[in-house]
C-alpha cells in the first residue's frame, strides 16, 4: 500500500517559529533528520520517493483549455502556511506503519533541538486496476 505523508509551511504542534528564524544549527539538524529518515526508509524497502519543495515565491499555476496555449502564473495560491514543503511517498504493509512513519517525522528537531510536533497529513495514494489483456 502506497501512501504520501506530506509537509507543509505551517506552525507544528510544539513550534510556531518559522525555519527561516531558526539558527543555521537548527536548520542543519533539522535537515540532517530528514536525510536519516530518508536513509531508513531506503534501507528497509519502503521509500518510493521523498523530496523537499521550494518556497512559494517559484511555484506557478498552469491551466489550459487544451486547444491554446497554457496560462502559467505565479497565483492565486493558498496562504503561505498551508503551501506544501514537501513529501515522502512510501510503500507499506498497512496504514499503522504510515503512521507511523509520520510520528517519527513529526518529530523532526527544531529550535534547541526539541521536537517540533509537525503536521503530517496521511494519504493513500490511489491506484487504477489493472485491465485485463
Amino acid at each position: 500500500m502506497k501512501y504520501m505523508l506530506l509537509k507543509t509551511y505551517a506552525p507544528a504542534a510544539f513550534c510556531d517559529t518559522p525555519i527561516n528564524e531558526w539558527s543555521p544549527q537548527e536548520i542543519q539538524a533539522h535537515i540532517d533528520f530528514q536525510r536519516a529518515l530518508g536513509e531508513q526508509l531506503a534501507k528497509s524497502g519502503e521509500l518510493v520517493d521523498a523530496q523537499g519543495l521550494t518556497g512559494p515565491t517559484e511555484a506557478r499555476i498552469v491551466s489550459s483549455d487544451g486547444r491554446s496555449a497554457p496560462v502559467v502564473t505565479d497565483g492565486p495560491f493558498p496562504e503561505t502556511k498551508e503551501f506544501l514543503a514537501g513529501y515522502w511517498l512510501v510503500d507499506v504493509e498497512s496504514p499503522e506503519r504510515a503512521y507511523e512513519i509520520a510520528a517519527h517525522a513529526s518529530a523532526a528537531p527544531g529550535p534547541s533541538g526539541k521536537p517540533i510536533g509537525e503536521y503530517i497529513e496521511v494519504r493513500p495514494v490511489m491506484s487504477v486496476p489493472a485491465t485485463e489483456q
